[in-house]
């Protein structure tokens, strides 16, 4: 009885610790700004350009993530193939790689003769709009591939053959039944990459730069206050990202509460 109940107090405190430390690091930029200046600051013109910006690419890029993660996603749950391993690790190997290793191969193939085509023919990338979201668009992508092939792998197979039994072409049979049973997943996808994509830091600002005023998302905002010691608007925007984190936490495990509740 010792034992067990030494066991359980230590379990107990591991996870106070744990909780402490978060709510520490909470804490400390509530401490430092005061319960007034951060919405001022927030309505400051420079941060609300910053703000538009991270919400405009993060979403542009999800989307584009999750358009072609969707069919990646269901080839990888459903194909059978030899080296179908190999390719599912290469899909991974955004989310492993650093940030900055990423926004940096980016950079390096715009200097190749196929990436300096691209930006003089369609559009230009490097230290642009557009390239923040194309090095975003890699992290969505790797993202919603691993959670979307796990929610299509929970899709029971049988629904899908009674379908196409019923006259369903492969086609009907995606649309009307497989994106229906996995659509809670496909939302947390969404909302999974949209988060990693507005905090994202290393990837864009090594392709786009951290331009003020025109590259300038929220982690690069916080970065140039923080730099020019502004470090009201700095810690507006940290604790602006704090409550979107909690947010998509908070509707990850809904989605999931639902998901275990609708297989009960």
């Amino acid at each position: 009885m010792a034992l067990k109940n030494s066991f359980t107090l230590c379990l107990i405190a591991a996870v106070a610790v744990a909780a402490m430390l978060v709510v520490a690091i909470l804490a400390s930029q509530l401490y430092y700004i005061g319960p007034a200046n951060p919405l001022q600051a927030l309505l400051q013109p420079d941060v609300r350009s910053a703000i538009l910006l991270s919400l405009y690419t993060a979403t542009a890029a999800s989307g584009l993530g999750l358009a072609l993660a969707i069919p990646a996603a269901y080839f990888l749950a459903r194909a059978n193939l030899p080296g179908k391993s190999i390719l599912d690790a290469l899909l991974d190997v955004p989310i492993i790689m650093s940030p900055l290793a990423l926004g940096t191969s980016l950079l390096l193939f715009f200097r190749t003769p196929p990436g300096q085509w691209i930006e003089a023919n369609f559009m230009e990338f490097v230290f642009q709009v557009p390239g923040i979201i194309l090095a975003q668009f890699f992290l969505a992508l790797a993202l919603s591939v691993r959670v979307l092939k796990a929610s299509f792998e929970a899709v029971d197979i049988r629904c899908e053959q009674v379908a196409r039994f019923l006259g369903c072409t492969p086609w009907q049979t995606f649309c009307r039944v497989t994106l229906p049973i996995a659509r809670k997943g496909i939302l947390a996808a969404f909302i999974l990459s949209w988060a990693r994509c507005l905090g994202d830091f290393g990837a864009a600002v090594t392709l786009a730069g951290a331009v003020k005023g025109k590259t300038e998302t929220i982690p690069v905002s916080i970065y140039l206050n923080m730099a020019s010691v502004n470090i009201d608007k700095a810690v507006a925007l940290m604790l602006l990202t704090t409550l979107l984190a909690v947010a998509v936490l908070l509707a990850i495990r809904v989605l999931a509460a639902e998901g275990g509740a609708g297989r009960a």
